[in-house]
């Protein structure tokens, strides 16, 4: 099915544009989400809240999503020693990478979901990664993903392409993205139905979206919306 593609859709921002993206260029797009022990789980339950709305607003588009997974990786969180599964502060490291860092997360979230694409059929993987706008880890690098590609191929004797629509842009970019290709309604509903923030705060509504307000995650998107929104 080289018109299929797999999406990595956690339920934060970044997921949830580039499944609209894959639905605006793939006839048929499957989901997968992963459960490894996040403190900022809730980004889980927001998934069914945003294809339902996504169906809801966008006949086109649902007419093209298929099946979602949800693969349980808890075992990632409890080798972790990350901000983002343990109950620790949020802060830069002497390696220099924020402690929010899970090591490996990326590679095999991807590795899964390559695994997952092999049984479907599905030759495009689509993720979020991004090396513009980021916290600077390392998995989300573009030299990271290539070679990742490159691994997967000769480990599974067939071509995946890992598409990062967001590699080269930064989170104004990004939120510009969604306008063009949802409108003014699909900002709408990644501000008010995505999940980004570590903390996994959903009680006020800010601008920008849900969120504690203070986190790393919660200040990249919130700096990206003003921008976004100041440029017109």
């Amino acid at each position: 099915m080289s018109k299929a593609a797999l999406v990595l859709f956690s339920g934060g921002q970044d997921s949830t544009t580039c499944l609209t993206w894959a639905l605006d260029r793939f006839d048929h797009v499957e989901t997968v989400g992963f459960d490894y022990g996040q403190r900022h789980r809730v980004e889980l339950d927001c998934r069914v809240d945003i294809v339902a709305s996504l169906k809801e607003h966008y006949p086109n588009w649902a007419a093209k999503l298929g099946e979602d997974h949800t693969i349980d990786l808890t075992v990632l969180g409890k080798i972790s020693e990350s901000a983002l599964t343990r109950d620790t502060a949020i802060e830069m490291q002497t390696n220099g990478l924020p402690s929010t860092f899970v090591p490996g997360r990326n590679l095999i979230f991807l590795t899964m979901a390559a695994a997952l694409a092999y049984r479907r059929g599905l030759s495009h993987i689509v993720g979020g990664m991004c090396e513009t706008d980021y916290s600077g880890y390392p998995d989300c690098r573009d030299q990271t993903i290539r070679a990742l590609e490159t691994a997967l191929g000769l480990g599974m004797d067939r071509q995946f392409v890992l598409d990062t629509p967001l590699m080269w842009i930064d989170k104004a970019a990004t939120w510009r993205l969604a306008e063009t290709l949802g409108g003014e309604r699909l900002v709408t509903l990644i501000r008010e139905r995505t999940h980004t923030c570590y903390l996994g705060e959903r009680g006020q509504l800010h601008d920008w979206g849900h969120g504690c307000g203070a986190c790393p995650a919660c200040d990249l998107r919130a700096k990206g919306y003003t921008q976004y929104r100041t440029a017109g």
